[in-house]
């Protein structure tokens, strides 16, 4: 009989529909994919790139503005009441209180700040820091008494205060322990880390982190010396002295984003001029 045309259906090859291997078609369908999980690649890269608080981030979202004005605040009233007790109180810890009240000043907005949020990476401590400290700190107060020494006269050696042939209990605390113990890590916690933090994380989007990082520098530098020299050390050679201690501090933490390199370059250049008023005591 001759062959009968048939009405099932006729058998698909789903083998057939694949494109072939090596045709436009095949890649794209392969390569789909990748670029679809791609994006989330990116993005998820480009969110743990964030390793320190120089890149922003969410640990420096509340180190701005209002940051920057309470600490301006305080530090304002710790400075007036501090010259107020000075000013009025007849005793010999008078002196002693009103630097205490300035340093408390200045305390309370580094603590309120650090409770808020920590700036990543800026507490992280490097063994090349203690090396920071100790030569740079060495070589800015070498710079200090060359300084003092451009106007013809030898510089004169530092000394502590004394009664009688004894040196006072206030003096020990404030003019020995402080400079050494409390006054770097209060001054650069409150000028290196809040001020110029806040300062940084503000103008870094608007301006570019070049630009950003100057006017920190300059700006937390400027308010350093003008409250060193409300308290006292307004001859030129002391403020030219503290302007590049606290431009070598600024630029310390801006370049390695960390604060202990700042604190030891401080507690070095404190440290050596207390050695120097220890032996001149000694000697007289």
């Amino acid at each position: 009989m001759p062959d009968q045309p048939s009405d099932a259906a006729p058998t698909v090859d789903l083998w057939s529909l694949r494109p072939p291997a090596g045709s436009s078609a095949a890649v794209a369908a392969e390569e789909a994919p990748i670029e679809e999980e791609a994006p989330r690649r990116s993005r998820r890269s480009s969110h743990e790139a964030r390793t320190d608080w120089r890149l922003g981030g969410r640990t420096v979202f509340r180190w701005r503005e209002g940051l920057l004005a309470i600490a301006l605040i305080s530090l304002g009233a710790g400075v007036l009441l501090g010259s107020l007790v000075a000013a009025v109180w007849d005793s010999p810890w008078a002196a002693a209180s009103s630097t205490a009240i300035v340093w408390i000043g200045m305390l309370l907005p580094i603590v309120w700040a650090f409770t808020r949020s920590r700036p990543i990476g800026l507490l992280r401590v490097r063994a090349v820091d203690v090396l920071y400290g100790v030569v740079l700190g060495a070589l800015l107060r070498t710079t200090q008494g060359w300084i003092e020494g451009l106007d013809g006269t030898p510089a004169e050696w530092p000394g502590l205060v004394q009664v009688g042939a004894s040196v006072p209990l206030s003096s020990v605390i404030f003019d020995v322990a402080g400079p050494v113990v409390v006054v770097p890590v209060v001054e650069e916690f409150f000028f290196r880390a809040v001020v110029l933090v806040s300062l940084y994380t503000v103008l870094r989007r608007p301006f570019g982190k070049l630009t950003a990082g100057l006017a920190a520098a300059l700006g937390s530098t400027a308010l350093f010396v003008v409250m060193h020299g409300i308290s006292g050390a307004a001859d030129v050679s002391g403020v030219v002295s503290l302007s590049l201690l606290g431009l070598v501090c600024a630029l310390l933490v801006l370049l390695t984003g960390r604060i202990w390199g700042a604190v030891l370059v401080h507690v070095v250049y404190n440290g050596s001029y207390l050695a120097l008023a220890v032996l001149a005591t000694a000697m007289t």
